[in-house]
């Protein structure tokens, strides 16, 4: 059984017990979520049921394994001739989390 959620503007496709870094979630360190952004949901047997823009009633619980952040990313601008130089470094926060139910 997987199911497709849409977390943080992205989509991710995941089953029972899987582990994803998503966009920071405001949740506290072992603390259960219920995701209810569902997309589609197949039962494991080739059925796949999707959504118009979510599917009814499905819902993907999961509990917060830890927060942090991503490596870090240089921004370098620069102009010729015109001595611009500009260098800066971003981290991207994250929350990782591990999916243990899927409800559809």
């Amino acid at each position: 059984m997987y199911a497709v959620l849409n977390t943080g503007g992205k989509q991710y496709k995941v089953s029972e017990g899987d582990i994803l870094k998503v966009e920071k979630i405001s949740a506290e360190l072992d603390s259960i979520i219920e995701l209810t952004d569902v997309l589609a949901v197949s039962n494991g047997e080739g059925e796949l049921t999707i959504g118009s823009p979510v599917v009814e009633g499905a819902k993907v619980t999961a509990k917060v394994i830890g927060h942090g952040k991503a490596k870090k990313v240089i921004v370098f601008k620069f102009k010729p001739k015109k001595d611009y130089r500009k260098k800066q470094g971003h981290r991207q926060p994250f929350t990782k989390i591990l999916i243990e139910k899927i409800e559809a």
